[in-house]
């Protein structure tokens, strides 16, 4: 009777331990699943601003080279003229005055021409290195999704084989995903080349 009672007790305290277990595994899947939307959303915005970052420095350097355009065109304007008064010697005072004064407005044309492409130059700069430190959050976002994946997957793994070193790896995977999740939410500074490479 008595070694009844302990088999019992035996099988009792197996299903507690067994069912707390799959309650550990359940937690895990439902914190990971969650952190993993959140970064998604987040991730999707990131990746919203690196594309409108991206057009910005597309339009900024068409905007650029249009500018030069104009530059060139001013100053060839007046190379042209110069040499046209340098050709027609003759020319009478008055034309020759509205010939220089011509060159003047071409060449004041030229210098604001080449003060415009400074600025847009900077914005076109800048815009750029948003996308990239936004690339960063990104790869981050990506890191941390691919990680938590992982994680889930062993965790499933995990409740059909009951292997406690195969949770415990589930939660080394969950605690790299959240620390790149983390990470790019508060822009911390930390970004594994060798997994964007590996992933990228």
């Amino acid at each position: 009777m008595a070694e009844a009672l302990d088999k019992i007790q035996d099988e009792v305290s197996e299903h507690a331990d067994e069912s707390r277990f799959n309650g550990y595994i359940a937690l895990l899947v439902a914190v990971v699943a969650t952190f993993m939307a959140l970064c998604n959303v987040k991730d999707g915005n990131v990746v919203q601003a690196m594309q409108q970052s991206q057009a910005k420095a597309i339009d900024q350097w068409a905007f650029y080279q249009s500018k030069s355009t104009k530059q060139h065109i001013a100053e060839n304007s007046a190379d042209m003229l110069r040499t046209q008064l340098e050709m027609n010697p003759g020319l009478k005072p008055e034309v020759k005055a509205r010939v220089e004064a011509k060159i003047q407005a071409q060449e004041v044309a030229a210098k604001k021409y080449e003060k415009e492409k400074e600025q847009i130059k900077g914005e076109a700069v800048q815009a750029a290195k948003d996308y990239d430190s936004m690339n960063i959050h990104d790869d981050q976002f990506d890191l941390a999704e691919a990680c938590l994946s992982v994680a889930v997957a062993l965790a499933g793994v995990t409740a059909l084989t009951k292997k406690r070193w195969l949770f415990a790896v589930a939660c080394v995977f969950a605690s790299l995903g959240m620390l790149f999740g983390l990470a790019g939410f508060f822009h911390w500074n930390l970004h594994s080349d060798l997994m964007a490479k590996v992933l990228g």
